[in-house]
């Protein structure tokens, strides 16, 4: 097994689309922008609030509100970013047994630092001790640049890293790292879309996920 997993978080660790659905609703409603369902939200995020907001609002990125839009969604998620938050099934059981195996891990997200931080911390402070999100200056995924950063802090190199993620930002991340990726099916992407990305390890449940990890 490689030395260190270095996790996605949206869909991945934690179920958080309810919160992200409310929120972006909360921040067009307050511009009189149409409402968005649960499936479209779920399409738009895994590129950072920005991008989200940009393909919630109306025409995108001419929308002359898209800012304030960003601000409302971003000003909303801080105070409720865990209104119905929380691990999918199997995950705490995950990282027990990896950290029981001595692999270290880190979290590293497009979605704002000061959320992926608070967000790790409540729930997965004892395993992850490194967790980095999306902020000002820094090229955020799927550049390579946080993922370098999680393996740095955590004293490992690149080589001795594997990627986990549940969406096409994900596989191009591991990809920019020259890193192996393993795509899980629970999260905000399909199965038949990740394979059809190039995916080519995929688990359904975090005992496959385990499985997989040990031979990758």
């Amino acid at each position: 097994m490689k030395k260190a997993v270095i996790f996605d978080l949206d869909g991945t660790l934690l179920n958080t689309l309810e919160d992200l659905y409310l929120s972006t609703n909360a921040a067009l409603a307050r511009y009189g922008f149409p409402q968005r369902t649960q499936e479209e939200v779920r399409q738009f995020v895994g590129n950072g609030a920005w991008n989200l907001m940009r393909r919630a609002v109306p025409k995108g990125e001419k929308n002359p509100y898209l800012e304030d839009c960003l601000k409302a969604f971003q000003e909303h998620y801080g105070k409720h970013l865990n209104d119905h938050t929380g691990p999918y099934e199997g995950i705490a059981a995950l990282l027990e047994k990896l950290s029981e195996n001595g692999v270290l891990m880190a979290i590293v997200s497009n979605k704002p630092d000061f959320a992926v931080r608070e967000l790790s911390k409540k729930y997965f402070g004892e395993h992850i001790p490194v967790a980095i999100g999306e902020s000002e200056g820094v090229r955020r995924k799927p550049a390579p640049d946080t993922v370098e950063r999680a393996a740095r802090e955590l004293g490992v190199q690149m080589e001795d890293c594997i990627y986990v993620g549940d969406s096409e930002v994900d596989l191009k991340t591991a990809e920019n790292c020259a890193i192996p990726c393993v795509s899980v099916t629970w999260g905000f992407r399909s199965e038949e879309l990740l394979l059809s990305l190039g995916a080519k390890h995929t688990a359904a449940d975090t005992e496959e996920l385990f499985s997989v990890l040990e031979r990758v």
